[in-house]
């Protein structure tokens, strides 16, 4: 049962609605619909947790628009000053026409629509602002990278720290060791644009990395003694996660302080956003684990080439490879189920096309086929996720027992695994590119006074995305989509859909 209430406010020509369940509320709903001419079709709405704190910010227009906004430190802080944006008097920024981002410009999620479809869902535009919320020189901030590695992390160190320095005159940023559990339990470390110069080119990050370790009331309040007012999380979904409960525990003490995320996966496995950073680097140094593994199954017969890709949950990166390469005969996705035996398996496949052409390559998704190895794992890491069983491994055995049974072909197996080896080098140029505006993104949006958000690349154009839509659900190849056809046609394969 719930409780409404309605009151009109005649100076503002505003209609509030709040619907307050009788009881205890999980939930509080809040409309305005505004009457003025200039606002007239524009309407917000918000749910927010009974402590106000897990807010969703959404603002509706004609036609279905809706905004998907982030929150700022105003919504929260009252009378907080503002400032001149120092990218005024930046020389660098002086031959730019139009260097500050409109408040209304938007990025719409999907592009493509039908002549009758709603405008659909936007978020907001990434990039400086003509006011500012922070003083430059009452600034610190600090950088934290959590979860496992990934080609451009250094970069993204790097850009914030050279963006804080270069373009608002910050000269306090500090990197805190080893994850989450570095706030309470290591020490920090000074970053400069001097001692970051060259880190974009290594692999993995400086401030060293681990799961888990998140004890959200500590770190908050290691952020208060150290008197930090911006937190730069780099990290996956989990450490996405993290960083929205540290959000929401800041903003419930009533901190100014900005909470702005990086989005970090190579597997491609974060929603909403284009691509992660990394996922390039990954893909191309993919290609040279499958042509080793190319040029091992052609030079003997029947040479089988194993390759094991990262894609725990995803299978975009064995997907894109094989894309990229050409020389795969097949392709395994956690998304798309396979079976060996029988009729149109994976057994009856490759000796066809052994017989085809004498060789063959294989690329495995690190997640593909769990549901097939005998020994299942219930145990989980310090992230949570679940701890898969050595696939790439598993299968090249059963298919070394399954043709020496056959006593059909003599086969020569070549297994190669460069999972690590593919995580720990430095980004390519693109990722570097992407990595740098990334970080540019984020340094914009806390100096802006925007906080519970991520920098993220929707339709080719860099937004501010609700930490709730990163953290909702796992990205995942569409297997009725065309790209995966398009896999399926490069290499010839069987859907092996299991005909029982």
């Amino acid at each position: 049962m719930s409780v409404y209430h309605k009151v009109t406010v005649s100076q503002t020509t505003s209609l509030y609605r709040f619907k307050t369940p009788l009881l205890f509320s999980s939930y509080f709903y809040t409309t305005l619909s505004f009457t003025s001419p200039e606002k007239k079709h524009r309407r917000i709405r918000s749910s927010m947790a009974s402590n106000g704190v897990d807010e969703i910010k959404l603002v509706e227009g004609p036609a279905g628009y809706v905004l998907e906004d982030v929150p700022h430190l105003s919504d929260y802080i009252l009378d907080l000053p503002t400032y001149p944006n120092p990218l005024q008097s930046n020389a660098a920024y002086s031959v730019v026409r139009q260097y500050f981002v409109d408040e209304d410009d938007t990025v719409q999620e999907k592009i493509v629509v039908h002549k009758d479809s709603p405008r659909g869902t936007h978020f907001r535009r990434a990039g400086p602002r003509q006011k500012v919320y922070f003083k430059p020189s009452d600034v610190r901030a600090c950088i934290v990278t959590c979860g496992g590695l990934c080609p451009g992390l250094n970069t993204v160190i790097r850009e914030i720290v050279c963006g804080l320095h270069f373009m608002y005159g910050v000269t306090e940023v500090i990197g805190v060791d080893c994850g989450f559990r570095g706030f309470y339990s290591k020490n920090t470390v000074a970053l400069t644009p001097k001692t970051v110069s060259d880190i974009h080119k290594r692999g993995g990050t400086i401030l060293g990395t681990s799961r888990g370790g998140h004890d959200t009331s500590k770190i908050v309040d290691n952020i208060q003694d150290r008197e930090i007012n911006q937190v730069y999380i780099i990290g996956g979904d989990g450490t996405q996660k993290g960083a929205s409960a540290i959000y929401k525990e800041i903003r419930r003490r009533g901190l100014n302080v900005a909470v702005a995320g990086i989005p970090k996966t190579i597997d491609n496995d974060i929603p909403v956003i284009d691509k992660s950073f990394g996922f390039d680097t990954a893909v191309e140094e993919a290609q040279r684990a499958i042509n080793a593994a190319h040029v091992e199954a052609t030079s003997v017969e029947n040479g089988i080439g194993l390759v094991k890709l990262m894609g725990r949950y995803s299978g975009f990166i064995a997907m894109y490879a094989t894309l990229a390469s050409r020389d795969v005969d097949c392709c395994l996705i956690p998304e798309s189920p396979f079976y060996l035996e029988g009729k149109g398996g994976l057994y009856e496949f490759i000796a066809k096309r052994l017989r085809e052409n004498g060789h063959m390559v294989i690329v495995i998704a690190e997640g593909a086929g769990q549901d097939l190895v005998a020994e299942s794992i219930d145990q989980q890491d310090a992230s949570g996720n679940k701890l898969l069983k050595d696939v790439g491994l598993w299968m090249s055995l059963k298919i070394k027992e399954h043709f020496a049974k056959q006593s059909v072909m003599d086969i020569t197996l070549k297994y190669i695994d460069p999972t690590y080896m593919i995580r720990a080098i430095p980004a390519n140029a693109s990722d570097n590119v992407y990595s740098t505006l990334l970080a540019q993104s984020a340094v914009h949006g806390a100096m802006a006074g925007y906080t519970g958000f991520v920098s993220g690349l929707v339709n080719g154009r860099h937004t501010y995305i609700p930490f709730n839509r990163i953290t909702e659900r796992q990205n995942k190849v569409v297997i009725t989509d065309r790209m995966w056809a398009r896999m399926l046609s490069s290499t010839n394969q069987p859907s092996f859909m299991n005909p029982s």
